[in-house]
């Protein structure tokens, strides 16, 4: 049965003391990792101590100047001898200031956590605050380092499903770059082929935004708008099986729910992607999600009665041990058949092979259960085209200079 779509505890409310028992009931509860949080209080950390070096010297060197100027001017020594205490009591005060933006820092994410966890159980999901490593085969979750899913809320009926926010980072020193997703997980029961829909809506100024390239020759055009709003791949040969799951009623729904998100389905699972965080506290966020995997749900059923051919060949091969039996008791004549068997007639099967081997089982074959990925042209390009610009000053003022020590 069915929650209704609740959306009000995402707007409820939070008293610091309530965000503060919620956070205990977490770490109580085992469900806040270790050092959650640790990552924005460092933030905090960095940023009031910057703020305290250069605003705090600032600040105090102008105090400091006017109390030698009031000294000075009326003369009393011991005003201005108070001077080189003053810089380091301001100091002090913006010091003492760092364990307050910390509790604060800390009650915010707790209040947002308070507000998840009640939107959870109010559309008969559950919370949970971060999982490292999430165990999942959609592309974003092998690319680089530091992975981190966050902000997780899933549901069990009437299928698996998880939408969560998740980080990595790639890169190192100068150019480490920390990557935003929000993701929507479905777990489907079974294995369909690896297919992608890149949604051309959210491409940027040199193409895809996916974290990897396919090989074009995957790419499979389909009947009316939908290439307008999305490039499919599927693998080399699994071009029909593509046409059958993405039947044009599905494709229509894609196109009016999903137009936005990259859709990849890998092994028995269907990914939404998105370059944004998908677990926050805006309704319409949210609206828009669930109405995304609720436009799919009931089509899944159809999906899941997909079966690979290619795996035929093993299960029949199975099935047809009998019936080979079978034969070689027909032509040992009516003695080995026993004194029941007419004359004449072939003998009855011993056992009758159950009706599901007589179709593939569920699964893919290894040709369809990963795309092929291709390199970045484009992306090698621009780093080329950079490259190249920032080297060309240094080798003209080189020349220069030759040029210059000739004349």
């Amino acid at each position: 049965m069915s929650v209704p779509f609740d959306p009000r505890p995402l707007l409820e409310p939070v008293s610091p003391a309530t965000a503060r028992a919620f956070r205990k009931h977490l770490a109580d509860s085992g469900r806040l990792p270790g050092g959650s949080g640790t990552a924005g209080v460092i933030i905090a950390i960095v940023v009031i101590v910057f703020v305290v070096l250069v605003f705090g010297g600032v600040l105090s060197a102008i105090v400091g100047g006017l109390v030698v100027a009031i000294g000075t001017q009326s003369g009393s020594g011991a005003v201005v001898s108070l001077a080189p205490v003053i810089p380091l009591v301001i100091l002090i005060a913006l010091a003492a200031l760092i364990p307050f933006f910390v509790r604060r820092q800390r009650a915010a994410q707790a209040a947002v956590w308070y507000r998840l966890d009640g939107f959870a159980r109010a559309n008969g999901m559950s919370f949970e605050p971060q999982r490292p490593q999430p165990p999942l085969p959609g592309m974003i979750f092998s690319q680089g380092s530091g992975r981190m899913a966050s902000n997780l809320v899933r549901g069990d009926q009437p299928r698996f499903v998880e939408f969560a926010n998740y980080r990595y980072t790639t890169g190192s020193g100068k150019n480490q770059q920390t990557h935003t997703w929000g993701y929507v997980a479905v777990h489907l029961s079974t294995p369909l082929p690896h297919i992608v829909l890149d949604a051309l809506g959210n491409n940027g100024l040199f193409g895809s935004n996916l974290p990897v390239a396919f090989d074009r020759d995957q790419h499979l055009s389909l009947e009316g708008d939908f290439d307008r709003y999305f490039r499919l791949y599927c693998p080399r040969g699994y071009e029909r099986d593509a046409l059958y799951l993405f039947t044009p009623d599905i494709m229509a729904r894609f196109v009016d729910n999903a137009a936005a998100l990259d859709v990849e389905i890998v092994d028995d699972w269907l990914f939404f992607y998105g370059k944004r965080d998908f677990s926050t506290l805006d309704p319409a966020t949210w609206s828009w999600l669930f109405g995304a995997v609720g436009a799919m749900i009931d089509k899944f059923a159809q999906w899941e009665r997909w079966r690979d051919d290619r795996l035929a060949a093993p299960a029949a091969s199975g099935a047809g041990a009998a019936p080979g039996g079978a034969a070689e008791a027909a032509t040992a004549g009516p003695a080995a058949a026993g004194p029941g068997a007419a004359a004449g007639s072939a003998p009855a099967l011993p056992v009758t092979p159950p009706p599901g081997l007589l179709r593939p089982p569920p699964g893919v074959a290894a040709p369809g259960q990963r795309l092929k990925k291709s390199v970045p042209w484009m992306a090698v390009v621009v780093v080329l085209l950079i490259v190249t610009v920032g080297a060309i000053g240094p080798v003209i003022a080189f020349i220069g200079g030759i040029f210059a020590a000739v004349r």
